[in-house]
């Protein structure tokens, strides 16, 4: 007899259903949050399940990490595939989610998800935290601004390091014209100065890593591509077998027209937008610098640019995106670098 287990995971407890092979439910019980808990509830019971399935989520891939180094057979499942099934029922409660998880163990229908090693999630962790970093900084320059249009002061824009330091410098003459101005900017002016230091060392620390990491200068060397993007794409692909046609990678980051057919109609519409945001905007913006930045012409950029003549700037800017993406991966399977060829931009 065989044995599938379904696990609705919330941050206090786990609902634990165990079915057979018919899909009979044969153990059902809520647990604490706790991996040893599953482990030693199904030794009790003296039950090995061929599947144990539980959705994506916030704790998702902790647990998932925890579960398999307890030997038990975990998968993690698409939590959006999973609700269309689970919404099927009359009533939803956890009991029921669990008993759904489970009889998709059963039959296999699922969509199973990577889960990332540790390794690749600190790499994510330092570049998102100089992402909220830069976030930080341009918020606290959009409210400054904000603020000081109202009493018609206008502070000239903001595009490196050194109009920062001179961001800072109007903002001390500022100060002057306005006691209440003055209480505000006195605060503003030393964390806009620590948001920019710590935003500027972890840059300094991802271009190191880049620099020490071979695949990440092979792929730098793509026009656009720099050490934020090419560790980014490392991190979140981390094996390529995951893509037997390097094409896939494009609908991966949600780079690909969402296709909608049924009967006579059939009609391809905007982007899916699934999986990762965060490397779909660097894309997009490793793209958009390919496009008006890059002076150095290459096959890539002569195309990038007789689209956005034909298409308009948005269009070929994420069609390049999706390019660059395919091009990253082919450059990982082959272990060649991009190589640059003379062409005229028409």
């Amino acid at each position: 007899m065989k044995y599938f287990a379904g696990l609705d995971v919330s941050l206090k407890e786990i609902s634990m259903c165990v079915v057979d092979d018919d899909g009979s439910v044969v153990f059902r019980k809520s647990l604490p949050f706790c991996p040893l808990a599953v482990r030693d509830a199904l030794e009790e019971q003296k039950l090995m399940p061929e599947r144990i399935v539980h959705e994506s989520g916030q704790i998702s891939i902790w647990l998932q990490r925890q579960l398999e180094d307890l030997g038990l057979p975990a998968i993690c499942i698409d939590a959006r595939s999973a609700h269309k099934v689970l919404s099927a029922k009359l009533n939803k409660s956890d009991r029921s989610d669990a008993e759904g998880l489970a009889q998709l163990a059963r039959i296999g229908w699922f969509t199973a998800v990577h889960v990332r090693s540790e390794d690749a999630d600190r790499l994510r962790t330092i570049i998102g935290a100089r992402d909220r970093f830069v976030r930080l900084r341009m918020e606290l320059e959009a409210h400054a601004r904000g603020i000081l249009k109202t009493f018609g002061i206008r502070l000239t824009a903001i595009g490196n390091g050194r109009q920062r330091q001179r961001f800072r410098d109007q903002l001390s003459i500022a100060r002057q014209s306005d006691p209440a101005l003055a209480v505000i900017i006195d605060h503003v002016l030393p964390s806009h100065e620590a948001i920019c230091a710590a935003a500027a060392a972890l840059e300094v620390e991802i271009t190191a890593i880049a620099k020490r990491h071979d695949l990440s200068r092979r792929l730098m060397t793509i026009p656009g591509i720099g050490p934020v993007v090419a560790l980014s794409f490392l991190a979140l692909i981390e094996n390529t077998e995951r893509f037997p046609r390097t094409a896939n990678v494009g609908a991966f980051v949600g780079l690909t027209p969402r296709r909608y057919q049924s009967g006579e109609v059939d009609y391809s519409g905007r982007i899916s937008k699934r999986g990762d945001a965060a490397m779909r905007r660097l894309l997009y913006e490793a793209a958009s610098t390919l496009i008006n930045r890059v002076k150095r012409y290459s096959p890539l950029k002569s195309w990038a640019v007789r689209l956005a003549a034909r298409r308009g700037f948005k269009k070929a800017a994420v069609a390049t995106a999706r390019k660059l993406a395919v091009l990253m991966l082919t450059l990982w399977k082959t272990g060649e670098e991009f190589h640059w060829t003379k062409e005229a931009a028409t």
